[in-house]
């Protein structure tokens, strides 16, 4: 080889280490690092995470999560999998620290209430002042419908310091966990993360029987439940989401 062919192939090295670090930087993961807080929760959890993933036979990073969240449970579950064709597999089970608000989806502004129904992720807060959030679509089209139509609420988000007036908190640690697993979900190509809030485990007997005797009182909320537990039967039956639709009452239709 020649010193100007030496010399060319060295440019071209340099140029392509170049493009691929502009190409990190740029990509969604990499932006997000650039919080501070955002970066220090993957030096301190990425590897972690790693870990659990081989040993429950995942592969890392996961393309694909859904997230389920049960109100009178306490918890979120993390589901993952890495193709459209794939079924989603149960990752990990989150303890939502604190509660506020009863069963019954969120109807209004200042109601405390926690949302109940279908939503996705549509915003990623790494200055959020509870650590890290997670933002939620509320109001999606069927709240749009049913809730006031002057003050119906917003700003539900998932995060961090185990706090709520209608959110959904963790502790610190776990919403850096999540956090990630959504940034490289994201970074992937999903764009619309599912996440699903019910009042209860539809499958728990303690749950299910706190539920009947709510509903005794509150009986205008089983109709609203039983649309709840179709998806939620759906997906137990498939491990795949199930295509939810919103009708012009603001019913959610689902699609079995």
């Amino acid at each position: 080889m020649t010193n100007s062919m030496f010399r060319r192939l060295f440019f071209l090295c340099l140029l392509l280490c170049f493009l691929s670090s502009v190409q990190a930087q740029y990509s969604f993961v990499g932006s997000q690092r650039s919080s501070m807080r955002v970066n220090n929760a993957f030096s301190n959890k990425e590897d972690l995470l790693k870990k659990e993933f081989e040993q429950q036979g995942l592969t890392w990073p996961a393309k694909y999560i859904y997230i389920r969240s049960f109100k009178f449970d306490a918890q979120m579950e993390i589901w993952v999998k890495n193709s459209l064709q794939e079924k989603y597999k149960l990752f990990k089970t989150y303890r939502v620290c604190m509660q506020s608000g009863t069963m019954g989806p969120k109807r209004m502004q200042g109601d405390y209430q926690v949302p109940e129904g279908f939503y996705y992720i549509n915003e990623f807060n790494p200055r959020s002042q509870y650590h890290l959030s997670l933002g939620l679509n509320y109001p999606n089209a069927s709240d749009k419908i049913l809730s006031d139509p002057s003050r119906p609420g917003n700003g539900i988000y998932i995060h961090g310091s185990c706090v709520s007036v209608g959110c959904i908190p963790v502790t610190d640690s776990d919403i850096e966990e999540i956090y990630i697993l959504a940034s490289y979900a994201h970074d992937a190509g999903q764009e619309y993360i599912p996440v699903h809030i019910f009042p209860i485990r539809y499958n728990n007997k303690r749950s299910t029987d706190y539920f009947e005797n709510y509903l005794k009182d509150n009986p205008s909320l089983k109709p609203f439940s039983d649309q709840l537990q179709r998806a939620y039967n759906e997906f137990e039956n498939t491990h795949q989401p199930p295509v939810i639709m919103i009708d012009h009452k603001g019913d959610y239709l689902v699609d079995n």
